[in-house]
């Protein structure tokens, strides 16, 4: 009985930690991701990683999903809100500059989370944008196969 009651804590835990609702057959774990502005791009990496290990299905809605929020767009089970708008940028230490080799190995780790055409436009273009974001609407990241969310 005791090894139930952890297995049931572990998960609430995991559930909490995640931000995931409950699970039952009808209804997986579920993410819904509302106006995220972004945060460290290790961190998320790490957090995408353990959302696809779980196959908990990710939802980008609100308004916005800005830098390393658009990272979210490499979960395996996912679907965007067309009205929401994605911000890219690069890579940097508080808006400044990292150096060459930090940009480069950081810019890789963002891209990997994108499909083509959005990593090539994500590594020609967008990653040099330090100050202020590119715009992609989701109506145009469904447009190149993202799936739209229901």
């Amino acid at each position: 009985m005791s090894q139930l009651i952890c297995a049931v804590v572990r998960s609430m835990l995991v559930a909490i930690i995640l931000g995931v609702g409950p699970a039952c057959a009808d209804h997986p774990l579920t993410k819904v991701v509302r106006d995220d502005r972004g945060g460290y791009i290790g961190a998320r990496a790490i957090e995408i990683a353990e959302l696809n290990a779980r196959s908990i299905r990710v939802e980008l809605r609100g308004r916005v999903c800005l830098s390393s929020c658009t990272m979210y767009l490499g979960a395996t089970r996912l679907c965007i809100d067309p009205r929401t708008s994605f911000g890219f940028h690069g890579p940097s230490r508080n808006g400044r500059p990292l150096p060459p080799e930090q940009f480069a190995h950081w810019s890789d780790i963002m891209a990997r989370h994108y499909r083509p055409p959005l990593r090539t436009w994500f590594l020609d273009d967008a990653r040099h944008q330090l100050r202020g974001y590119k715009r992609i609407s989701g109506a145009q990241l469904v447009a190149l196969g993202y799936p739209a969310c229901p």
